[in-house]
């Protein structure tokens, strides 16, 4: 088996590969499968990361092991650790189209069905909240209640898996719609799709491993 703390490490690496992060910017967790999940740690770039630099975090408690200190986002990852059953893993970043859209203060609506593969109609934004604290860490919790990822405004994005690579391949597809919704704004007004439409949307992505969420 894998060690998860690797695979945290690939993970970075594979989004600074697709400019979805940069130098040390985002975080990334999953769980360690023995009630807690690793973290990555605070200002250290991706390929000076080492399996030891990566932080254990035990969900009950809180307590942090390792011999860095983990992420400023810590308070996010614990919270929707201890919320969310569903999420195994979490992924931040500071994609350039979705955290336009997130500078927007904005959702980002259905103006493409791919948008449901998310568990509803938009991706919501949560109200902007300095980095790091408890109040940015609520805003979140609410914002991805029945979703899987949510805008951060001023922010970025977040992102929530059944593992890291469902976590990776979900934030990239959030940066692609982001793009075209930003493209289709430039060129006009764009048509953005129904509830109703995106209720049939979400039903049939329950058929690619995209069934009802936790909470």
């Amino acid at each position: 088996m894998s060690d998860p703390r690797q695979s945290i490490i690939d993970t970075c690496l594979a989004l600074e590969a697709r400019g979805l992060n940069q130098g040390s910017s985002g975080n990334v967790s999953v769980r360690d499968g023995t009630g807690g999940f690793f973290l990555t740690p605070s200002s250290l770039p991706y390929d000076r990361m080492q399996p030891d630099d990566i932080v254990q975090v035990d969900i009950e408690t809180g307590e942090i092991s390792g011999p860095r200190k983990p992420s400023s986002e810590y308070p996010i990852h614990l919270a929707l650790m201890r919320e969310r059953p569903d999420a195994q893993a979490i992924i931040h970043t500071h994609g350039p189209h979705t955290t336009a859209v997130a500078c927007l203060g904005r959702d980002l609506p259905a103006v493409h069905y791919l948008i449901g593969l998310f568990g509803g109609p938009q991706i919501r934004c949560a109200p902007y909240a300095t980095f790091g604290t408890e109040e940015l860490s609520a805003n979140v919790v609410t914002a991805l209640r029945q979703r899987r990822a949510a805008l951060m405004a001023n922010h970025g994005l977040i992102v929530l898996g059944r593992d890291l690579d469902q976590a990776l391949s979900l934030t990239a597809e959030a940066e692609t719609l982001a793009k075209l919704f930003l493209s289709a704004c430039a060129a006009g007004k764009p048509q953005i799709l129904d509830d109703e439409e995106m209720g049939r949307v979400i039903e049939k992505f329950r058929d690619y491993g995209y069934g009802p969420l936790s909470d």
